[in-house]
């Protein structure tokens, strides 16, 4: 069970909050209120999902809670729909957060504190959503953001300044992070014991397939794992995609053409560059030396490398750009120097500079014909880009306006295009094989991001400038596909179910044999099992988690009794795995004070946050919370499309 701390940081307005101080982007608050308080009636009656010390907490802000953590959900796992999240309980654990959120603030309000204006006005500051072109707080961005969202200013600054008190109330609960040295002792030994074992395999590939599954089976096993040939929430969105090619504008006037030529006439004149190495000495004098040295016959770069420096060379660069790169004086004198002399010392950007001309090369100017082609393309790239900028603005406006995807569409000549119902990774389940090109997972993406009803919008496609204007069509629902479409899928699963139900079966008679003093190896052939010899297993408890995972064979061993066995199904999913513990030696940490205190630490990180659970329940109880569990189930069944018509 996630303790308080992760329920709270995982909440939309926890997460402005929490991550907004530390300057991580984060609209997530842009869900709405924690705590979802609609009014300040005690009544648990009409919609109220709960009351929390006289305040209201309406069926309409768990709702609404609801859809945003689903979206949340789908950013981690697309697959996720509304069905998975009410069976899980996610419905009852909202409620409790925002339960507890309400209970928090209200309790802190009680104890006299309070949350100021102020406050609540630097945090918004510090949201890097909320920052304009110069990197400050932008007014205008922040109610762009929020409206957005269907937001106010009001609702923004009371979610965040409840945060802020619920955080006065935590922190310090959180960091209370002490642990005893008596109380880590008999965890650290625990990593310490050891145990040593034997498994076994009873495979799946040695029991026979059996007859073939009749009808009567196959609708059984049908109607008993439906689950298993749902199609997840799928969804049509209509587009139209604008690329720059696209957009195009008017080819450029031979006037436009000219006008270019002359505003760069510069970068199209006879010019000459130079190639020179340059080395920089901090020091005057040694700068001198290190000349002299050049002068008198040894190479630059050995010169330097002998000094302990590196040289660099700067290749083909006009005055101009040797100007940006080394400094005036170093450009000036290489540009007056004959080819292969050696400059310097000269006072360069940083101390002073040794260089070698290396190059002297005449680039001989180009006419306006000769630049013609060159000018073309790129006055028709920069006029495409305006024609595409200038309809995406068009379109944007059109959309504020509360204009459909069909007005804007016909507005600006665009071609709609309907996807198939796809899942929110765009891939289609009727056509596993195809795969989705990068437009389409933006286009899924953004249908998978709106509600029905919700104003279409554009979205990037590309790295040149396109975009996309979806709007969602339409949503199918969750549904199992009909047995005659699934049948030879249904029948393969019923003969493993089968093979994997007699492995089973075969496991839990070698079990039975071994728990009565049999050996592990008689057992098996007293079962009839063919598989792999026993192998012996042995490990410390230490070893039960190597990465994120833990090892469940080893798991299983030490939950178990000594000389007794247990199954398991085989985590390569193989067949059914017997077990036999023979051995269990305890550890003693008080003779590696190391562990001991490794595991002070490892307590100290969590126990904290036990605290906050323990103190968020209490401060609940103090305050008064009553819950409406049949305005609860309402809301999950109409969640769950029962309540549709």
């Amino acid at each position: 069970m996630l303790s308080f701390v992760r329920r709270l940081i995982n909440s939309k307005v926890g997460y402005v909050i929490t991550f907004g101080i530390l300057g991580v982007i984060a609209l997530a608050f842009a869900a709405g209120d924690i705590t979802g308080i609609a009014g300040s009636g005690g009544a648990l009656g009409g919609d109220a999902v709960a009351v929390v010390d006289g305040r209201s907490i309406g069926s309409a802000d768990l709702r609404k809670r609801a859809q945003d953590e689903l979206r949340f959900a789908r950013q981690q796992q697309p697959e996720a729909d509304m069905a998975q999240l009410v069976n899980a309980g996610g419905v009852e654990s909202l409620l409790e957060r925002m339960v507890t959120g309400a209970a928090l603030e209200s309790f802190g309000e009680d104890q006299g504190l309070r949350v100021s204006r102020a406050l609540v006005g630097s945090e918004l500051r510090n949201i890097p959503a909320f920052r304009g072109p110069t990197g400050q707080f932008d007014q205008a961005q922040y109610e762009r953001a929020i409206g957005q969202q269907g937001m106010t200013d009001a609702q923004v600054q009371r979610d965040i300044g409840r945060e802020i008190m619920t955080q006065f109330l935590i922190v310090p609960t959180v960091g209370a992070s002490q642990v005893p040295q008596s109380l880590a002792l008999p965890y650290a030994s625990l990593l310490l014991e050891r145990r040593a074992g034997q498994v076994a395999l009873v495979p799946y590939a040695t029991i026979p397939v059996g007859a073939a599954p009749t009808d009567a089976e196959l609708a059984q096993f049908y109607q008993r794992n439906v689950a298993r040939y749902t199609v997840p929430e799928r969804r049509v969105m209509r587009y139209a995609v604008v690329t720059p090619a696209g957009a195009a504008g008017q080819a450029p006037t031979d006037a436009e053409i000219q006008a270019a030529y002359a505003a760069d006439r510069a970068a199209y004149a006879p010019r000459e560059t130079r190639t020179v190495t340059l080395v920089t000495v901090l020091d005057q004098k040694a700068a001198a030396t290190l000349a002299a040295t050049v002068k008198g016959g040894t190479t630059l770069t050995a010169a330097a490398r002998t000094a302990g420096l590196e040289p660099r060379t700067i290749e083909r660069a006009d005055k101009a750009s040797l100007t940006q790169q080394a400094g005036a004086a170093v450009a000036d004198a290489a540009f007056a120097a004959a080819p292969e002399a050696i400059l310097g010392p000269v006072r360069g950007q940083i101390g002073f500079v040794v260089a070698r001309v290396d190059a002297v090369a005449q680039v001989p100017g180009r006419t306006l014909d000769q630049v013609r082609a060159e000018l073309v393309t790129k006055l028709t790239t920069q006029k495409s880009a305006a024609a595409l900028q200038k309809t995406r603005d068009a379109v944007e406006d059109a959309l504020a306006d509360n204009s459909n995807l069909a007005e804007v569409v016909a507005d600006q000549k665009l071609t709609a295009q309907v996807t198939a119902p796809l899942l929110s990774n765009a891939a289609d389940p009727d056509r596993p094989a195809a795969k989705p090109d990068a437009t389409l997972t933006a286009i899924a993406a953004a249908g998978f991001a709106a509600e029905e009803g919700d104003t279409p919008t554009t979205v990037p496609i590309g790295e040149d400038g396109g975009f996309a204007v979806v709007g969602l069509d339409r949503i199918v629902r969750a549904a199992p596909r009909p047995l005659a479409q699934v049948r030879d899928r249904v029948a393969a699963d019923l003969i493993a179910d089968r093979r994997n139900r007699a492995a089973r079966d075969a496991a839990n008679r070698v079990v039975a044999l071994v728990n009565k003093g049999t050996s592990l190896a008689d057992a098996l052939r007293q079962a009839n099992v063919r598989g792999p010899a026993p192998r012996p297993l042995a490990a410390s408890r230490s070893q039960l988690q190597a990465g994120p995972q833990v090892n469940p064979l080893l798991a299983l061993m030490f939950s178990m009794k000594q000389g007794n066995a247990r199954t398991i199904a085989s985590p390569t999913g193989d067949g059914w795995i017997v077990m036999r513990l023979e051995q269990v030696v305890p550890g003693d940490a008080r003779r590696v004070p190391g562990i001991v205190q490794a595991t002070r630490a490892d307590l100290g990180r969590s126990i904290g946050q036990e605290y906050v659970q323990q103190f968020a329940r209490a401060v609940a109880a103090s305050v008064g919370v009553k819950r409406n569990t049949g305005n609860v189930d309402k809301l999950k069944k109409d969640l769950l499309g029962a309540g549709e018509q």
